[in-house]
């Protein structure tokens, strides 16, 4: 785990998960584009978040690579998730994932640690696990345009989740890619002001209409921002 703002007394955690790929043993640098990627989130997140008493930290994966049923990033996370614990105590936290970390936060849901889930863009492929969120929070944005991960998986993953999660919902980022460059300040801002919501969710407004967690009109049954 890399603190990217870690105040003394710590009331609560957010941990950013970058994206990766399908199968890599090379080691993960924290250069690579992926992980820089989210550089404009963790900056969006330490200007958004209520008072200062939120730590920020991102994950350090081991390998790039999901690898099969290995999951390599998932164990990361849970270890990630461990050390903020013995950091911080039992502070409430939501994990932030783009892509492939989108997955990896999905999977550890269940950790102690996890308050909610926001997705971006995530790899959830068909079949992935939902049961871990029971008591969690799990909310997707996927772009209309993204060629790399599927919106429609996304959403049958969000549709599953209801079943389990405290609330579930997504919404499609009109134009959106998979990058998360096209919109690129509606991504940051929405992404943070989701996070503050979960973490603070009478204090802060949640930045999505009210469509979002119901069936609607668009794509999928979300709305189309």
């Amino acid at each position: 785990m890399l603190p990217r703002r870690c105040p003394s007394a710590p009331g609560a955690a957010v941990v950013v998960l970058h994206g990766g790929q399908e199968a890599s043993d090379r080691r993960s640098r924290p250069w690579q584009l992926a992980a820089l990627r989210m550089d404009p989130f963790v900056r969006a997140l330490t200007a958004a978040l209520p008072g200062q008493d939120v730590l920020v930290a991102q994950v350090r994966y081991r390998l790039r690579g999901w690898n099969g049923s290995r999951a390599d990033p998932v164990s990361d996370t849970r270890r990630a998730l461990d050390e903020l614990a013995e950091l911080a105590g039992p502070v409430p936290t939501v994990l932030l994932g783009h892509s492939m970390g989108g997955r990896a936060a999905l999977r550890a849901a269940g950790h102690p640690q996890v308050r909610g889930v926001v997705a971006l863009a995530p790899w959830w492929p068909p079949g992935e696990p939902v049961e871990q969120l029971a008591g969690r929070h799990l909310i997707a944005l996927h772009g209309e345009r993204d060629r790399v991960t599927s919106p429609a998986e996304s959403a049958d993953c969000v549709r599953r989740a209801r079943a389990t999660a405290v609330s579930a919902g997504m919404a499609f980022v009109g134009g959106g890619d998979h990058p998360m460059l096209r919109r690129h300040h509606f991504w940051h801002g929405t992404a943070a002001a989701l996070v503050a919501h979960l973490l603070d969710p009478t204090g802060t407004p949640d930045p999505l209409p009210a469509d979002c967690y119901g069936p609607g009109p668009g794509p999928g049954g979300f709305p189309v921002l």
